[in-house]
């Protein structure tokens, strides 16, 4: 039995995250260790040891992930949009300024994002949604417009905060998962062009210098580099300087004052810098190895809602990471997103190991189907037992008795 057990795990699903999960808290002593102690006035361990604490509680839920039966989520639906909801109602309410924005909530001496518990609970509760409405999955009001103002409501409230840069994956997240969900062309095409609509009367309504000057500092960095092009620009030398093995763990420059963010939006530079290609190479091959998993287990997966929450959840790292990897390089402005799994912030950690653990799930009941049907396979045809001779041997004892 244990060794049946055993062959369902996906054990690359998951040594991936946890060995990322552990070089982040690494990593993440490294590029804070110089400020922690002369900016914050902190010992030099603290922000790995927060860190640390979060991934203790990361592991623990993904290992309730792992063996909490997937399908009962569908069955949660209500309770999770009403706890995301309130959730972000509690931050319009409560919530503390940081970075301007408002998107946390202190709760004693911890900080949590709600936002960052939408994008899986959304998740969840689209792949529930379009896996009941897949027999009418055509019909534009009755079947995919109810879960789209339940998918803008929470977006509002995150844009609000503001909160561009986590508004940006979940809109992409949602728009993947109701795309894979088999609705038609015509009404992805009226989606999107909705959509554009909207996001060009928000983005006019947000409009201020500082995001202005997040556009001009990514294209067109070097024209103001005391100040717009700042933060891009220590990127670079960062990136630049890190060659093949960088100039080793601990020894980096730029997260000495110079970059900013050091130890959660651009720890990717720091990893350049320090480990050279070598290091950028082992985390996007991580990451790379978590998402094509995932979407290999949402195309062996024959549950629809299986299928559908394994390609959310896949699209949500690699979302991230192509989000993260684009704004420290300049090829996308400055959104503020982490790195998933390595830059510092314990409710982002937390919640990508529950995901991770919620894929590890789907992939457990897949092997086991196919352990199951390999052994069902292995008994000769005569020997496998069907309902029919089943009954009529009962009829017989029956009989007999």
């Amino acid at each position: 039995m244990k060794k049946q057990k055993t062959k369902t795990f996906d054990f690359l699903l998951m040594l991936s995250p946890l060995l990322l999960s552990g070089f982040g808290v690494v990593m993440i002593y490294s590029a804070s260790m110089v400020t922690s102690v002369i900016i914050r006035g902190e010992p030099a361990y603290s922000q790995a040891a927060n860190q640390l604490m979060w991934l203790v509680v990361g592991i623990g839920l993904f290992i309730f992930a792992s063996y909490f039966k997937y399908t009962i989520y569908q069955y949660l639906t209500k309770w999770i949009v009403l706890l995301m909801f309130l959730s972000l109602v509690a931050v319009e309410l409560f919530g503390v300024n940081l970075n301007n924005s408002q998107a946390w909530i202190h709760l004693g001496p911890f900080s949590i994002q709600p936002s960052e518990f939408v994008k899986i609970g959304l998740v969840l509760y689209l792949a529930a949604v379009y896996t009941k409405k897949q027999e009418y999955i055509g019909d534009f009001f009755k079947a995919v417009l109810p879960p789209l103002v339940v998918t803008a409501v929470l977006l509002g409230l995150i844009i609000k905060q503001p909160d561009i840069g986590t508004a940006a994956i979940i809109f992409a997240v949602a728009c993947t998962v109701i795309f894979s969900a088999g609705i038609k062309f015509k009404h992805i095409s009226f989606l999107i062009l909705v959509g554009v609509v909207v996001l060009v009367a928000v983005g006019i309504q947000l409009v201020t210098d500082t995001r202005i000057a997040r556009f001009t500092g990514a294209y067109h960095p070097f024209t103001d580099p005391d100040a717009t092009g700042y933060q891009l620009i220590q990127s670079y030398i960062a990136i630049g300087t890190g060659g093949l093995s960088g100039q080793g763990i601990g020894q980096g420059i730029q997260k000495l004052g110079y970059l900013t963010q050091a130890d959660s939006d651009f720890i990717m530079a720091v990893i350049a810098e320090e480990l050279g290609l070598f290091g950028v190479l082992f985390v996007l091959g991580c990451l790379s190895v978590i998402v094509l998993r995932g979407l290999y287990i949402a195309k062996e997966c024959k549950d629809p809602f299986g299928t559908l929450i394994a390609i959310g959840i896949s699209s949500m790292i690699g979302i991230q990471t192509v989000i993260n990897m684009g704004a420290i390089s300049g090829l996308l402005p400055i959104t503020g997103v982490p790195l998933p799994f390595v830059s510092a912030g314990g409710t982002s950690l937390v919640v990508l190991l529950f995901s991770v653990g919620i894929l590890n799930n789907i992939a457990r009941h897949v092997n086991y189907q196919r352990y199951q049907e390999t052994e069902d396979a292995d008994i000769p045809t005569e020997e496998k037992p069907s309902i029919r001779g089943w009954s009529k041997k009962r009829n017989r004892q029956r009989q007999l008795s």
